[in-house]
């Protein structure tokens, strides 16, 4: 019911998709298409790939604000779970353009299942600059464990309850 209620909200507020696509890199360099719900007005207009959203961004809705906040933006991406290209648990799958830039010790992080939550998400969120995460993923990767992912899984809970760090 959360996720038919989502859509009808997106859909009435603004034009355009209900769904946001995007192409990310997860495990092993592997190319696929990552779904969220859309936060954001439509527009057919190339925008700054760099741009990370603040909590002031008059590019997200109303209802944009509510899903963010609450994560439950993300909840398509268990069709990325279902179909083998994420986990609930791990880094967040990246954007090929930011992988072209890596450096060799970040590669690591491509080393294991792409996650919907992971160590940085529930130790900073948005709080932490756009892909300065690596380090948390790095860690994650290098800790990986069932009893981590249990840890990470309880505490994204607590960090969707408190709000904080979500535009």
């Amino acid at each position: 019911p959360l996720i038919v209620l989502t859509a009808i909200a997106v859909k009435l507020e603004s034009a355009g998709p209900i769904l946001f696509r995007q192409e990310r890199l997860g495990f092993n360099n592997r190319r696929f298409s990552i779904y969220k719900f859309r936060s954001m007005y439509h527009a057919d207009v190339p925008v700054d790939r760099t741009q990370q959203a603040s909590a002031d961004d008059p590019r997200v809705t109303r209802v944009g604000r509510f899903i963010r906040r609450t994560s439950i933006d993300e909840l398509p991406q268990i069709l990325n779970v279902l179909r083998g290209e994420m986990s609930l648990v791990g880094p967040r799958p990246e954007l090929p353009w930011l992988v072209e830039q890596y450096e060799p010790w970040q590669w690591q992080r491509l080393s294991v299942t792409q996650g919907i939550t992971g160590w940085w998400q529930v130790n900073g969120r948005s709080d932490k600059p756009m892909h300065l995460h690596t380090e948390d993923d790095i860690y994650y990767v290098q800790h990986y464990s069932l009893l981590l992912d249990v840890q990470i899984l309880l505490k994204t809970i607590l960090v969707v309850l408190r709000g904080r760090g979500a535009f």
